[in-house]
């Protein structure tokens, strides 16, 4: 009985210092490596104990044309340990490309789709700030590309 009522002492107090490696809401900037280097305005809110929504606005600009990217994610984080977390989720995102009318004479701007999802790693420190290091695979859809994209990158968060 002693072992039981042990056991349930250390989930409970595991399971409560596990929630609180999660803030409520992080925003900042995240910046990545993708054919271009571009920076996101980037948004995180927190839905359930260890679960959470990612919202991203994008910019890259390449030499002769420049791209808008809108990212959702849903995000399942786990704790590793002190400050360090760890988060994979499936999202979806809409994108929009202009095209430089110097270079390109005969394409339009083109609005495109994707399906992505992200593998990262968090540290939180005992101030409100987030650091944090993804991967996010995008599967492509549209007539300007439809291919496969790995887009690295770093990001730091205000937490509140």
């Amino acid at each position: 009985m002693k072992k039981i009522f042990a056991t349930l002492i250390i989930m409970t107090g595991s399971l409560t210092v596990y929630s609180q490696t999660i803030a409520d809401n992080a925003i900042g900037i995240r910046a990545s490596e993708s054919r271009a280097i571009g920076a996101e305005i980037n948004y995180q809110r927190a839905i359930l104990d260890h679960h959470r929504l990612e919202f991203g606005l994008g910019i890259r600009r390449h030499p002769h044309h420049d791209v808008t990217k809108l990212t959702g994610l849903f995000e399942w984080v786990w704790h590793i340990d002190g400050n360090f977390n760890w988060y994979v989720g499936p999202g979806m995102g809409i994108g929009n490309i202009g095209f430089d009318k110097h270079h390109f004479h005969d394409r339009k701007n083109e609005v495109f789709g994707y399906a992505t999802g992200v593998v990262g790693i968090e540290y939180h420190f005992d101030f409100p700030l987030l650091l944090s290091f993804d991967v996010r695979p995008e599967v492509d859809f549209g007539s300007y590309r439809d291919d496969i994209n790995f887009d690295v990158g770093i990001s730091a968060r205000y937490q509140f």
